[in-house]
């Protein structure tokens, strides 16, 4: 079911994630946040403004322009004792780092035989619309799903980007926060205050009995959107919040199935390769008996991320292709 998420104020996306840092520097004497540009600039998206001037800078700290470098530092402050927030610019600067996320901070704990915690939390932006081009744009969050020993979650709201930055940073493994571009100024309820929002728990965000759609990220807005617009064909859509990547809630997915007998899964990322590939299979092997057709896949195309506004416009899964997928597995037509 959907979760409660009363409060007597609503904030914006990006104003929740500076609250969700703050709420760990407070509570953790031994946390503190490296990156490019996040102490005077307040980063490039404006989400650690304030924290320099309240933490000084032996907390909030401005890197060199290097990626590898602000991750080694994380697994090795890590390892002796700290609680880092690192900040990757943008998620296509995975790749300047790989090796020290693939090879170092998710087999870490592993090789050393659990002696070693690792409770370094990594925030990063994801995602298309902002005609940042094809190196500033990708969604890449299978990348890190496919490397056991780390966790990735996608908050779509305000509440879960605050409630799930909180959990990050109370975990003593690493976990990758991958916000999104678009979502910064869309506005909800967040509490004062610490919360946590449970990593690997999925949200019922509505209920339905004709299908399920399992959305990640920004696309959990469209899905709701779409769900609205199918009910004028008489199509009663269940959305679930995957919010989590790694670990993945299986088990909602398949309690939603059982009932509508119908699934489609949604991200932001292309199509092939993608996460929904993973969930898609999931279902089949373990729902497989609850489903009268088979599993939808909506993503972008393979290609990469257009620069020009409106071929990015036509590039990003929207409320529309959501609907025009629904309807192909419910009535047969586009």
């Amino acid at each position: 079911m959907a979760e409660a998420q009363t409060a007597e104020r609503e904030l914006p996306y990006v104003a929740a994630i500076t609250e969700g840092v703050r709420e760990v520097l407070l509570e953790q004497p031994n946390a503190f946040v490296a990156g490019e540009d996040i102490g005077q600039a307040g980063s490039v998206f404006g989400y650690y403004r304030g924290l320099l001037d309240e933490f000084g800078g032996d907390r909030v700290i401005d890197t060199p322009i290097s990626e590898k470098g602000i991750m080694g530092l994380g697994v090795g402050a890590s390892a002796t004792g700290c609680r880092p927030i690192l900040d990757i610019m943008f998620m296509d600067f995975l790749g300047e780092c790989m090796d020290e996320v693939a090879n170092q901070m998710a087999k870490m704990r592993f090789m050393f035989g659990g002696a070693a915690t690792l409770p370094v939390t990594v925030l990063t932006m994801s995602g298309a619309g902002m005609s940042l081009a094809a190196q500033h744009s990708q969604s890449l969050e299978a990348w890190l799903a496919h490397l056991p020993g780390v966790k990735v979650v996608m908050p779509a709201t305000p509440y879960d980007a605050k409630g799930l930055i909180i959990a990050a940073a109370r975990e003593d493994n690493p976990v990758f926060v991958c916000l999104n571009k678009l979502s910064l100024a869309i506005s909800g309820p967040v509490p004062e205050g610490a919360y946590e929002v449970p990593i690997g728990e999925a949200n019922v965000l509505k209920s339905g009995t004709n299908l399920t759609i399992v959305a990640f990220g920004r696309m959990v807005h469209e899905a709701m959107t779409a769900a609205k617009e199918l009910e004028a064909d008489g199509i009663d859509a269940e959305v679930i919040d995957a919010r989590s990547v790694q670990p993945f809630d299986t088990e909602t997915v398949v309690n939603s199935i059982e009932k509508t007998h119908r699934a489609v899964v949604v991200h932001e990322a292309v199509r092939f390769g993608g996460i929904g590939g993973e969930v898609a299979a999931q279902i089949q092997e373990l729902a497989f008996d609850y489903l009268d057709a088979p599993v939808g896949r909506v993503g972008a195309p393979f290609s990469p991320v257009p620069y020009s506004p409106a071929l990015e416009r036509a590039y990003m899964p929207n409320a529309e292709t959501i609907a025009t997928e629904v309807r192909r597995l419910i009535l047969g037509r586009d």
